[in-house]
């Protein structure tokens, strides 16, 4: 497996400074975060970040994005983009782009499930899936699902519905062990298999649910926080086990929202444990090291 990080959670990094610093740590790719974003007073996750290409004007930032990256001697392991499915004109955009640089695979944003009937939301992203998986096969390039929660492909089996019947080399899911603690939970390994050929890119971060104020009748709500790779309640050893076990040998992309340690901190603690992570799951699954 390969070990990258995806640039939504390097907020306080400008490109250079974002490639720079993973390179010399020892990562092996960056995926970089595509999107027009509103300005902030701070550096942030979603608004502010200074990793961040704005989709608007992209065609003319794909030469720096190719140059930034090429000489930090990493790789693409993706392009993590947020047009949305039924946004045919910029996703288009992306899916040349993602050619142009040479990335191979770029995300595609799913419908929320609260934003309308999921039938028909799901029919209708079909469709938009399967005409986006066309112009990628004509690019050389695939389009990828993301389980996450809150849209239309929360689980595995909600992507499998959405992908099935399409071509795998040019239409794909990314499965995210974080995303899943919040909704759409399935065995890993089971998962993978379902999945097949349409598991094209790993996301992995962490995540906890933490009790909040107990109400007059007993009633506990609950809520969710980003949490660091080693302290979330997602199991990264058996994770990696189950990637292992089905096969699996490509991109792992790191996406810490966790603030408890400094940036430059947090990336370099993150690859190593992945790769720590990584080399005691072999044991569980009982795969020899090549």
């Amino acid at each position: 497996m390969k070990f990258s990080v995806f640039t939504a959670s390097t907020p306080d990094w400008t490109p250079e400074e974002a490639a720079r610093i993973l390179a010399s740590q020892g990562w092996e790719g960056i995926e970089w975060r595509v999107t027009d974003q509103a300005d902030a007073p701070e550096p942030g996750f979603w608004a502010g970040n200074r990793a961040t290409w704005p989709l608007d004007g992209l065609e003319g930032d794909v030469p720096e994005i190719a140059r930034i990256t090429r000489e930090s001697g990493l790789e693409f392991s993706g392009i993590g983009g947020y047009a949305r499915a039924d946004d045919h004109a910029n996703v288009d955009r992306m899916l040349a782009a993602t050619a142009e640089l040479g990335a191979r695979q770029v995300r595609v944003a799913m419908p929320r499930s609260d934003s309308g009937d999921y039938r028909e939301l799901f029919d209708a992203t079909r469709r938009d899936i399967a005409r986006a998986a066309a112009r990628a096969a004509e690019l050389g390039v695939k389009a990828l699902i993301e389980l996450h929660h809150e849209t239309i492909t929360p689980s595995a089996s909600a992507a499998y519905r959405l992908v099935d019947g399409l071509d795998p080399e040019h239409v794909g899911v990314i499965h995210d062990l974080g995303n899943l603690v919040i909704e759409g939970q399935e065995a890993p390994l089971a998962a993978f298999q379902l999945l097949g050929p349409y598991l094209a890119h790993v996301h992995v971060k962490n995540v906890r649910w933490v009790a909040g104020e107990t109400e007059a009748d007993g009633t506990v709500r609950w809520s969710h926080e980003w949490a660091t790779m080693r302290a979330g309640q997602a199991d990264v050893d058996t994770y990696f086990a189950a990637l292992h076990a089905f096969g699996y040998d490509g991109w792992v992309t790191s996406e810490d929202f966790s603030t408890e340690l400094p940036l430059e901190e947090r990336t370099r603690d993150n690859l190593a444990y992945l790769r720590e992570s990584e080399a005691r799951s072999r044991s569980l699954a009982g795969v020899t090291a090549t």
